[in-house]
């Protein structure tokens, strides 16, 4: 009985077939901005906030009014975030320093004394409140600071004192003026001295009588107390 071996030629294996995906058209997509994330709001919100910042900045800007004896526009265009950080640290705690839009300024002072401020609401302020009487001493800090930065071009536009209103050409007569220690050593002397140089006291301007006649009765108080 004979036997018969079957024999398998080897096959070869048959190379990995490479899938092929194509691209799908796209039915929608999905914005990626964070705008997209955040509600939106309607005109009349925005309206409305935009009024009550408005009347917020008004308030404020009356509140500095009180017991305010000069304010003072300064033209900050170009000035920098820094700089004007800078400025407000150089500033006493009588002087407030206040950016505020003209039209703001304007209803602030409406009906009041400083719409003689007026002339200088135009182009880009920003506004000195100073609460006290040493006006000399309270825009020095600025005009050092204007020399120091070399800032030539953000100059004083105008400012009002005792309801009077300065150009920028009228600030060195603000700069100029005595303090109170120098008025009352002046005007004291004055009423110390012969009869001509009391005339020419009682002609100074009103502001300059009041504060000698006040130091001269303190003096007198002093003196009566003392006996």
């Amino acid at each position: 009985m004979e036997t018969s071996l079957c024999t398998f030629s080897p096959t070869k294996p048959h190379p990995p077939k490479t899938l092929t995906l194509k691209p799908q058209p796209t039915l929608f997509s999905i914005p990626t901005s964070p705008s997209f994330l955040r509600p939106k709001t309607s005109p009349v919100i925005r309206a409305a906030i935009s009024r009550t910042k408005k009347e917020e900045t008004v308030e404020t800007l009356k509140k500095q009014l009180e017991n305010c004896h000069l304010i003072a526009g300064i033209s900050y265009k170009g000035l920098t975030v820094k700089q004007f950080q800078d400025l407000r640290k150089s500033l006493p705690d009588s002087v407030k320093l206040i950016v505020a839009k003209n039209t703001l300024i304007n209803r602030a002072i409406d009906g009041t004394p400083w719409e003689a401020l007026r002339p200088c609401l135009s182009g880009m302020n920003a506004w000195l409140f100073v609460h006290t009487e040493e006006i000399p001493t309270a825009i020095k800090p600025y005009r050092d600071f204007q020399k120091e930065k070399k800032l030539a071009e953000n100059d004083f536009t105008g400012a009002v004192f005792e309801g009077k209103f300065y150009g920028p050409s009228d600030f060195k007569s603000l700069e100029t003026m005595p303090t109170r220690a120098e008025i009352y050593a002046k005007l004291l002397g004055a009423m110390q001295s012969p009869a001509i140089s009391l005339v020419s006291t009682l002609q100074a301007p009103a502001r300059d009588l009041v504060l000698v006649l006040s130091a001269y009765v303190k003096k007198l108080e002093e003196e009566g107390g003392g006996n």
